[in-house]
């Protein structure tokens, strides 16, 4: 009589994603690891929640301000200058909000450490709203310090 070979063969049991567990098919599970877009986002949306919550009233006099996240500048063709733009305040108009955007990459290069990079956004979003309040800089955020 011929035996018949069975998948379980090494007595590991049945394999395959119908019997994986649940947290293995990723269908319920442990949350995955951000990632260094997630992570950038979250830092910059707790530095301006921050800073939007100290200066609501001062802001709602200027207009709406939204913050963006882009991963690099759209240079124009030509760009003849040495550095890449970190942050750009883009005006807004009637009916059209302030616009913040930070470029990612560019302040990831030049601040790799997680501590140089919370000081550098938090220095962009300080001067960029101070400039648009109208106000110095040192007023926009205790933590933000001249130089960095």
């Amino acid at each position: 009589m011929a035996t018949r070979h069975r998948r379980d063969r090494r007595g590991r049991g049945m394999r395959g994603p119908g019997v994986l567990p649940a947290w293995a098919g990723g269908v319920r599970s442990i949350p995955a690891r951000p990632t260094r877009r997630e992570r950038f986002d979250d830092l910059v949306l707790a530095i301006a929640d921050a800073i939007d919550a100290r200066w609501q009233r001062e802001l709602q006099a200027v207009g709406t301000l939204e913050y963006a996240v882009e991963d690099t500048p759209l240079l124009p063709e030509g760009w003849a200058h040495d550095t890449t733009p970190l942050a750009s305040m883009v005006r807004g108009g009637p009916g059209r909000p302030h616009r913040l955007v930070l470029f990612r990459r560019p302040i990831e290069h030049r601040a790799p450490e997680r501590e140089d990079l919370e000081a550098l956004v938090l220095t962009l979003v300080v001067e960029n709203v101070a400039e648009l309040l109208d106000l110095p800089a040192e007023d926009i955020d205790p933590r933000y310090q001249p130089g960095d």
